[in-house]
Formats: C-alpha cells, structure tokens, sequence
C-alpha cells in the first residue's frame, strides 16, 4: 500500500493490498476499498462507499457523496463499485436514498469518461461506456454492454438495454431498446446497432433474426403490441436474444422509444 503523505485518509477506512492512494485525496471512515486500486490525485471517496478490485481514480474524481435529491435527509444508505472499472477525471457517483432502495450499484469492467454523472439509486451493469459528459438521472437501470455517448442524458427512473447505443447529446425519456442505435434530442429509433454487435461478436444468424424484429417493430406500421405478437409466433425469429428484446418490452413501466427519425431506418434502406 503506498499513501501520499498529503492524503488524508481515515484510519477507520479498510483498504487492500497494492493499493495507491495519491496527493490531496481523501478517503471517508466508511469506505472500503478492494485490492489493487489506484487513486489518482484529488479524488474524495467519502459515504458507504465500497470500490472493488483493480479499479482506477483519476483525479477530481467524487465517489459516494450525498444524493442530490431534494428529499434526501441524510440517511444512511450506500454505493457500490465493483472491480476493474476505470473512473476518468471529475466523474460523480452518488449513493442511494431510502426512496430508491438506499443503494447505487455499478458493475465490473466500465469506463466512465470525463465528468460522466452517476445519480442516486442507479444500477449499472457491466462493461459499459459512458462518453464524457453522460448522465443517468436517478433511479436509471443500464444493462451489461450498453453505450451512452458524451453529453447525453437519460431520464428519471428509465432503462438503457443490453448492448444498446445511445448516440451523443441524446435526450433519453423513454426506456432505451436493447441492440439499437437511439439518437437524439428527443430520442428516435435508427434500427440495429449492427457494427457494435458484429465488434462484440454475435453470430450473422442472430444479427438477422434482431434485424426482422426490429423492422416488425419500426417499419411494419403494426402497432406495438401487434408486432410483439407476430415477432412470438414467428418460429424463424426464435433465439435468446430476440425473446430479451420482447421481454424488455413488455416489461416496460416507462414507456420504450419506437419513434423512428424522419428518414427511413438503416433497417430498412436495407
């Protein structure tokens, strides 16, 4: 463990192996970080805070400080980081309040780009990346894989699905489709997000079977229900990835975005 002697760290605080903890940081009495974590200059880790192993702190970046919720009194509630994420320069994480559950819980293996703000009462999966600037208001849900691209923002209380690209200075009112491109202010639908999945490695068969969803869904002119309907029945479009996409729908308290741009999708140029 190396310790700037600047560093202002509480000795009630748990610390792991390997760690380094650089100038003018400081780290709060309940904190616990795992092994191998490095913070850079700067940083405040304060609150309930747990970081996981291997994560990097850049400078100025704020973990676990209080909520910005009007209604946040000041109770007792905690944030969780797991391992191997790297947390670029001014980040905010906040934790939970009582109202959402009094925890924020980030996954392993995100990149958090500069100035990227985490709300209160967030979960976020595992190796997403938040462009610089991006924000999740609270209570937001995003799901493993997912891409929210600098300067934009996603509502209160919305979902951000697996492998889903939200495009850059985005307004994100509605639950956010996995597997698609949604881009702009407010958000619309430009079909599949084919060049990311084909990056993550999914099967040509699998990218067909979301590519015929998703024009049952934007450009069949069916109504929503109707398509889900079809998209069930349809034996040729049965895999685990098209049932995710229909359960994501159906399980939808927001709302999802189907409104396509003025233009023809890429889907259906195709």
């Amino acid at each position: 463990m190396t310790i700037h002697s600047s560093a202002v760290v509480s000795p009630h605080a748990q610390i792991g192996d390997d760690c380094v903890i650089g100038p003018y940081s400081i780290v709060g009495d309940e904190v616990t970080i795992g092994h191998g974590v490095r913070i850079e200059s700067h940083a405040v880790i304060d609150g309930r805070t747990h970081i996981g192993n291997g994560t990097h702190v850049f400078p100025f970046v704020s973990i676990g400080l209080a909520s910005q919720d009007l209604k946040y009194k000041g109770e007792r509630t905690r944030l969780i980081v797991g391992a191997g994420n790297v947390v670029r320069e001014c980040v905010t994480i906040h934790r939970g309040t009582i109202g959402g559950g009094g925890e924020t819980r980030i996954g392993d293996r995100n990149l958090f780009m500069a100035y990227a703000h985490i709300a209160h009462d967030c979960a976020v999966g595992s190796q997403t990346i938040f462009g610089p600037g991006a924000t999740l208001g609270g209570h937001v849900t995003v799901e493993d894989c997912a891409q929210i691209s600098a300067y934009s923002g996603v509502h209160q209380f919305c979902r951000v699905g697996r492998h889903a690209f939200i495009g850059g200075y985005s307004v994100v009112t509605k639950d956010a489709l996995p597997f698609a491109k949604t881009v702009g202010n407010r958000a619309r639908v430009y079909g599949l997000n084919s060049v990311g999945l084909q990056r993550r490695g999914f099967a040509p068969d699998t990218l067909r079977r979301l590519k015929r969803a998703y024009r049952h869904l934007l450009t069949s002119k069916l109504a929503p229900a109707r398509a889900l309907e079809v998209i069930e029945a349809d034996p040729s479009l049965a895999c685990p990835e098209v049932a995710y996409l229909v359960t994501f729908i159906r399980s939808s308290t927001r709302g999802v975005t189907l409104r396509r741009p003025g233009k023809r999708t890429d889907d259906a140029e195709e």
